[in-house]
């Protein structure tokens, strides 16, 4: 007898006994057991995904539920920037940006090469901007065009070099009520006063050295002031995007069960999915779903047994910075219920520096003139200013070769006197905390930093005084730095002739340790063009669907530009539920 059909066994027996106490397995554990409880739409997890799937389920007269493991709504999408990537969406066709649904397709194709089926891109591309505009039309969530964010491979055929993403607009936190303290944090540190958009950072990077940096930082201080002089609790980033689809489910009657972790699926005689059990408050409870089951849980990246599984090595789930109840959940629910799997050896990559606090996952400092990465031969590897995904690709793919996990970003005192790091301004010292935990190493010269650091200290000057040959010279002839519009997204326009690259030679040396971190793994459950988990022989599990980290991404081993995990995720997740809505009963 199976576990599956064992433990429906046993849940037969607790709807004669009803709530209480009843034997759970041969050893006769005694489990609690609330009453039961029905809906037609139950979603798992509170991210991006989880919340537009609810959003919809509402909006289509489905009665819906969303259960969430941890203590606060939101999931990873609440901790990050809230980019969202979808072509041809009605805010960047207002922005006049020149995109079409042929442009879009063959960016895409070209981006995914294969890796994905051609009908599931399409219907990403063709749902994306009905998503968006639903989104808009039953929420406070509005859109604001990220202009001039490039796509992350704009010299691809259909890639656009302006950029086809865009980003939450301001939400007043006071619409969310008693629900405000429920909201789980940003992981981007923001300076206090001030309100900043996600791309704001690129010219706050440069605030101390540029006139239209200055000017937005000043924006961003005036923003918060005239924001909290109105009586708002401004937020913007993904603290905008999760607390508006938030407000949006209270508008609609939608409930919210937090601290609720899902435990396991029920399924009928036929194998359709019909229910979860989940815990709340101290209790199992047996929660059916009578029309579907939208699994939104997130991928596992904090399961360390499942990245050391399916993942190259080394791994770390301290290096991650998804929202820590990501432990796969639903994925490995999915499996036990016989659902196929695909990329769990990838995820959402970035160079990321292990402070001590939390992983920093690098955008802007790999990009900025004056820094270089390096492995333990003290040589470069990668072109620093790629997309951070690739960043990751080449560490894993060289690591065997020469070691460069970690490895390590190289800068100097002139670096350090030109733009922000991290949320530390220009010419402050680095906190002392980050020395002492070996994230960051500092010396006078570089021979003595590479010493610190193990490297050879005239292998270390040799690949420096390359590389400031590139800099003078405006190109990178061994790695290609600054040849795409995307590698000089965050640079600096007043350094020349290419603004990705500059001299290092002021000392003091900086040297920050880089290990693959990850906003979070991209493998999951194999679903098709209605978003349907599929078996490994390509049946659908019926009454089953799965959107998000949760699923296998739509981008497949790339990333096609800014938000391509959370337009997919909201895009996925809107089309599980029209057809649960279309479909059923």
């Amino acid at each position: 007898m199976s576990a599956t059909h064992s433990r429906r066994k046993v849940l037969a027996g607790a709807t004669a006994l009803g709530a209480g106490t009843l034997v759970a397995s041969s050893a006769l554990t005694r489990v609690a057991w609330a009453a039961e409880e029905e809906y037609d739409l139950v979603v798992i997890g509170s991210g991006a995904a989880g919340m537009t799937a609810a959003l919809r389920g509402a909006a289509r007269g489905l009665r819906t539920v969303v259960v969430e493991k941890a203590p606060t709504f939101g999931g990873s999408a609440a901790r990050s920037g809230a980019g969202i990537w979808i072509p041809n969406n009605e805010v960047i066709l207002a922005a006049g940006v020149p995109d079409t649904p042929a442009k879009a397709a063959a960016y895409l194709a070209a981006v995914v090469k294969g890796d994905v089926p051609p009908d599931r891109q399409a219907a990403f591309l063709a749902n994306g901007p009905e998503m968006i505009a639903f989104v808009q039309r039953n929420s406070p969530l509005r859109f604001r065009y990220m202009d001039g964010y490039s796509d992350y491979y704009p010299e691809l055929p259909g890639g656009i070099a302006r950029g086809r993403s865009i980003e939450p607009d301001l939400f007043d936190g006071n619409l969310l009520g008693a629900e405000l303290p429920n909201l789980n944090p940003a992981y981007l540190p923001t300076p206090a006063g001030t309100t900043v958009f996600s791309t704001d950072y690129k010219w706050l990077n440069l605030a101390t050295v540029n006139l239209h940096g200055a000017e937005v930082a000043a924006e961003c201080v005036a923003r918060y002031l005239t924001a909290v002089a109105l009586g708002k609790v401004p937020l913007t980033m993904g603290q905008a995007l999760a607390g508006a689809l938030r407000a949006g489910l209270m508008r609609a009657g939608v409930p919210v069960w937090l601290n609720t972790p899902f435990e396991e699926l029920r399924f009928d005689g036929m194998g359709r999915a019909t229910g979860v059990i989940v815990r709340r408050n101290g209790m199992s409870t047996l929660v059916k779903a009578r029309k579907g089951i939208v699994i939104g849980s997130g991928g596992f990246e904090h399961n360390l047994n499942m990245r050391l599984t399916y993942q190259q090595q080394p791994i770390g789930v301290d290096w991650t910075v998804g929202a820590q109840e990501n432990t796969g959940d639903g994925i490995r629910a999915g499996l036990a219920a016989g659902a196929a799997i695909s990329l769990m050896d990838d995820a959402w990559w970035g160079p990321a520096i292990p402070l001590p606090e939390e992983p920093y996952f690098c955008l802007a400092e790999r990009t900025l003139p004056g820094s270089i990465i390096v492995n333990t031969a003290a040589k470069r590897f990668v072109n620093e200013a790629a997309p951070y995904s690739d960043v990751v690709h080449v560490m894993y793919q060289k690591n065997a070769v020469t070691p460069d996990i970690p490895a390590w970003m190289i800068f100097d005192q002139n670096y350090r006197n030109r733009y922000l790091f991290r949320d530390v301004l220009p010419t402050l010292p680095f906190p002392d905390a980050w020395y002492s935990s070996g994230a960051v190493v500092k010396d006078w010269t570089i021979a003595g930093l590479a010493r610190k650091i193990g490297l050879s200290g005239s292998a270390l000057l040799s690949t420096i005084n390359r590389f400031n040959g590139f800099a003078l010279s405006g190109r990178d002839t061994d790695f290609k730095r600054g040849d795409s519009a995307y590698d000089r997204y965050y640079t600096d326009p007043a350094v020349g002739p290419n603004p990705c690259l500059a001299t290092i030679w002021l000392p003091p040396f900086y040297a920050c340790k880089i290990v693959p971190g990850d906003l979070g793994t991209k493998g999951g459950l194999v679903t098709d063009v209605r978003a349907r988990v599929l078996r490994s022989n390509g049946s659908v599990i019926p009454g089953l669907y799965a959107a998000g980290n949760a699923s296998s991404a739509v981008m497949g081993h790339s990333y096609a530009g800014a938000g391509s995990t959370i337009g997919p995720a909201m895009t996925f997740a809107y089309i599980a539920v029209n057809d649960i809505a279309d479909t059923t009963v």
